[in-house]
């Protein structure tokens, strides 16, 4: 008896196949890829699509009752200028040091139009301002090439009792301070000349340490350096028709020896051995350290909160919302910022306001700005105080 061996046409029943299996019958649709489009970056905190409604501008953002004096305003100011380090600040030792000793090396200088945006009195302010420097009080700074009319930065003020405890800090010697003081305080405007009370030596000490600049700054350097070959400067190394003439990588393509003091400028750099000061130099004006890196500091913040401002479409946002950019974004109700990831949290050490700007406060900035005519602070019906940029 023989069998034959064939195939089993039996199939899986029904309820045993899969999805796929089923419908292999039917013709196999293609899936639709959807086009990705990469969308424009937009605020997602401005929901301000239509212009805050104006009822009337703030004149000042004076805050204390307490307020009624230009010196008192000053060390005000000076007080609220920075934010305390937050607990959490992801920021490690070495740059949290770097945050404090940066804060206390700045100069104890107040800009004028900083004064003005927190006392509503502008001739009260600037007659009182006359007053406190005829009695070598308070002390005017004026530093040329920093902007000019209300948004200029150039105009500053400073306490002669905060500019001598600056100068005890200094490495300067004792005998050469009490000569430094009483320049200071018998000369409320007018610049000194070296050859008065102070030997080559002194004055070559108080430029190292930053006390002293030429006051011979008036003029820009590049009206100095692109004079005609007919003015008074064309025959010197800092005329741009010699710098053109000398050998590349050589001292005389800089503007030779002293070039920075040559065109009125400060600091130390390219200046003679100590006891041969140059006595053509002119004039000095007294002056405090580090004041540079403070002119760019507050231009920094006053430049970052104008971009701020300008993320929203009118250029201008509610004063809650423009505080909650400045500050990163990291004081939202949620524990870790404006990050959708909680392990990837927003800390305030990657802010651009600890980064670059060493926690300068917002309440100081705003001030800077209003004070500078940079922007206008307005009354709204139902979101407080608004900001917008000029």
């Amino acid at each position: 008896m023989s069998f034959r061996v064939t195939k089993s046409s039996n199939k899986k029943p029904a309820f045993l196949r899969s999805a796929s299996s089923r419908s292999t019958g039917s013709p196999r649709r293609k899936s639709v890829q959807r086009s990705k489009t990469k969308a424009d970056p937009v605020d997602e905190d401005d929901d301000f699509e239509d212009r805050l409604e104006d009822l009337g501008l703030v004149e000042t953002l004076e805050t204390e009752l307490s307020l009624r004096d230009v010196p008192q305003t000053m060390n005000y100011i000076r007080s609220h200028m920075f934010d305390d380090i937050p607990e959490k600040s992801g920021m490690n030792s070495t740059r949290t040091a770097e945050v404090l000793n940066f804060r206390k090396s700045l100069p104890p200088i107040v800009t004028n139009s900083h004064i003005h945006a927190l006392i509503n009195s502008p001739t009260m302010v600037e007659k009182e301002i006359g007053q406190l420097a005829h009695a070598s009080i308070i002390r005017r700074i004026v530093i040329p090439g920093r902007g000019t009319g209300a948004s200029s930065i150039s105009d500053a003020l400073a306490i002669v009792k905060d500019w001598v405890d600056k100068l005890n800090e200094s490495n300067v010697p004792n005998d050469l301070k009490k000569k430094y003081i009483n320049l200071l305080q018998s000369h409320s405007q007018k610049p000194i000349r070296p050859q008065d009370s102070l030997s080559d030596k002194e004055i070559n000490v108080l430029i190292q340490a930053g006390f002293v600049t030429s006051a011979a700054s008036s003029g820009s350097l590049k009206s100095i350096l692109l004079a005609s070959p007919d003015k008074s400067l064309a025959g010197t190394a800092t005329s741009i028709h010699n710098i053109a003439r000398a050998a590349s990588g050589s001292v005389e393509a800089i503007g030779g020896q002293g070039a920075l003091h040559n065109t009125g400028g400060g600091g130390f750099a390219g200046l003679q051995a100590p006891g041969s000061f140059d006595k053509g130099i002119g004039d000095l004006k007294l002056s405090l350290p580090n004041t540079g890196p403070f002119l760019k500091l507050v231009e920094g913040a006053r430049s970052h909160l104008i971009t701020l401002l300008s993320k929203s479409k009118y250029n201008e946002a509610p004063l809650y919302l423009l505080k909650e950019r400045w500050n990163g974004g990291v004081s939202t109700k949620t524990p870790y910022g404006r990050s959708k990831d909680p392990f990837n949290p927003v800390t305030p050490a990657k802010t651009r306001k600890w980064k670059d700007l060493y926690g300068i406060s917002f309440d100081w900035v705003l001030a800077e700005c209003l004070g500078g005519g940079l922007i206008e602070v307005f009354n709204t019906r139902s979101v407080g105080l608004g900001v917008r940029a000029i």
